[in-house]
């Protein structure tokens, strides 16, 4: 009897403990038996249309931004499918001229918004922006073959007596220009890549005579702005995707010493190309066009962003080289200037939009 029973007792342990092993295998097969079922239907999948932008996507980390979209304020500039548009500057009459870099044309536009043709530059110039200085001038900053022959010339506002500042034989390719309050201005030759850089900014003083280098090893170099105090140089470099700041000293073409300031990178872009040209608001706010993403990114005087502000189209791959920024003078009211660009199916030429700042425009050179 006592054998029966521990027997009994051995098989009943022994049932149980096929059970405790039999039950969670057979529901780890049942697990992945239903994974295996939901594999062929419910699978996910990323989808562009969740990103803001469409095509050109606002990075993650810029959704937080104050984010406002602009208006237009012109909205056939030129209907040229080829048409980049470049260089907005304002004049002390309120007309605001503009460039189509591709098709050698300087536009007017007067306060009415009536637009005409100033003049056509010459084709080797390829010109690239405008800045006015005090004497009405117009400085007209050129590309010339994109490799060696840029130039920098002066002419009136219709084009006539144009003279030449740095010749095509200096060797630079320069995309932009800014004066300081001596009437000297700092230019960008726009060369180098991320492997190979060679572009700079440079300094040609007031009498137009030397030119001196201030910032070299730069990667395709584009905006340039000058802090009010004249003490901090803030430049776009498009290939390498930076924001650089660079503290002067007094004489305006030495970098400080790191202890004062130095160089520094305070935002790194995403996208491509990337950074373009720039302007600044009385505030010391950096507003950055960002070409081939149609928009402009905003920053503050220590170069952290703040704010953007979205072209319509460019959800749908229109008015995507946006290229430059400019304020109506006395007002924070600015004036994007944007293509669809060279090459563009369905392109529609060019076009400016309008929308307001965080504060009013920096006073240019021209108007001290």
């Amino acid at each position: 009897m006592k054998r029966n029973s521990w027997l009994s007792n051995r098989l009943l342990r022994f049932i149980v403990l096929c059970i405790a092993f039999l039950v969670p295998l057979t529901a780890s097969y049942s697990v992945l038996g239903a994974a295996a079922n939901s594999t062929a239907t419910e699978v996910p999948a990323l989808s562009i249309s969740a990103n803001p932008g469409g095509a050109d996507p606002v990075l993650s980390g810029e959704t937080y931004l104050q984010t406002i979209t602009a208006v237009p304020w012109l909205s056939t500039v030129s209907d040229k499918t080829n048409a980049l548009l470049e260089g907005t500057v304002f004049d002390r009459q309120g007309n605001l001229y503009f460039l189509d870099s591709f098709n050698s044309t300087v536009y007017k536009v007067t306060p009415e918004k009536k637009i005409s043709t100033a003049f056509v530059t010459p084709k080797d110039l390829t010109p690239a922006t405008i800045k006015i200085s005090k004497d009405g001038r117009l400085f007209i900053a050129g590309l010339g073959d994109f490799k060696s022959t840029g130039s920098i010339v002066a002419c009136n506002p219709d084009g006539s007596n144009m003279k030449v500042i740095i010749p095509p034989s200096a060797g630079y390719v320069i995309d932009e220009l800014v004066f300081d309050n001596k009437g000297g201005f700092y230019f960008a030759t726009v060369k180098g890549t991320p492997t190979e850089p060679t572009g700079g900014v440079y300094y040609m003083s007031p009498d137009f005579k030397n030119i001196t280098p201030v910032l070299k090893n730069l990667c395709f170099p584009n905006g340039l702005v000058l802090s009010a105090d004249q003490k901090m140089l803030i430049v776009t470099d498009m290939a390498s995707g930076r924001l650089i700041r660079a503290e002067l000293l007094s004489d305006g073409v030495t970098v400080a010493p790191a202890a004062q300031g130095g160089e520094n990178i305070p935002y790194y872009f995403t996208g491509s190309p990337g950074p373009d040209s720039a302007t600044i608001d009385s505030n010391g706010n950096i507003y950055v066009a960002m070409f081939m993403q149609g928009r402009v990114l905003v920053f503050n005087k220590m170069g952290f962003p703040i704010g953007q502000i979205l072209i319509p189209g460019r959800e749908t791959g229109s008015n995507l080289f946006s290229s430059h920024v400019a304020f109506i003078p006395g007002t924070d009211q600015m004036i994007i200037c944007t293509s669809d660009g060279p090459g563009t199916p369905g392109g529609k030429g060019g076009r400016l939009f309008t929308a307001r700042g965080f504060a009013k425009g920096a006073q240019e050179y021209q108007f001290q």
